[in-house]
């Protein structure tokens, strides 16, 4: 009489096989999921964009990319155009400042990012006619980040700290109307 192999194990393999198959899936989905929380960037994501002006390494990358793409107009010291509140050339706005005296400052990190990736007319309207140019094919996120962390490091404490306070507002009335919306 020839005996049959147990059942019992062959299920426990077969088993076994399948929690060792769901492990692979699972642990190629912690080590992306590692990795992209890893990486020292900023996210990106909508209105999770936060600047970094105590940062050296963003701060001096920012400074290197404010010379090479924004102070042509907005000046080596961030001082903007003359005539930036009130005249127009071209039919365009001049450049306003990034200083203290200027009013970038008054906006929140994520409107400052899209402005300067989107361009104002996808974010305001295409009335409001300005000679930036759109940095979406020509910056990276990190690098419009690190440009705008550079502007910020410029800015004395109390500016910072009203900077800071707009941004805490902002994110906190977004978290309330996604909770609202269900995200």
């Amino acid at each position: 009489m020839r005996l049959k192999p147990p059942q019992q194990p062959a299920k426990a393999v077969i088993n076994h096989i399948g929690w060792i198959n769901t492990m692979r899936k699972n642990t190629l989905a912690y080590s992306c999921l590692t990795l992209v929380l890893a990486v020292p960037m900023p996210s990106i994501a909508d209105n999770l964009v936060e600047l970094r002006p105590d940062d050296p390494v963003y701060v001096k990358l920012g400074q290197k990319i404010y010379i090479d793409q924004c102070a042509s107009c907005h000046g080596v010291n961030l001082e903007g155009q003359d005539g930036w509140r009130d005249k127009m050339v071209d039919g365009m706005r001049l450049a306003p400042p990034h200083d203290k005296s200027g009013h970038t400052w008054h906006h929140p990190d994520a409107l400052l990012f899209k402005l300067t990736k989107y361009g104002f007319a996808a974010m305001i309207s295409s009335d409001y006619k300005v000679s930036m140019p759109i940095y979406d094919d020509v910056l990276k996120d990190d690098e419009i980040v690190a440009a705008l962390s550079y502007i910020k490091s410029t800015w004395p404490d109390d500016v910072r700290q009203s900077h800071d306070k707009i941004n805490t507002d902002y994110n906190l009335n977004n978290a309330m109307e996604n909770s609202k919306s269900g995200f």
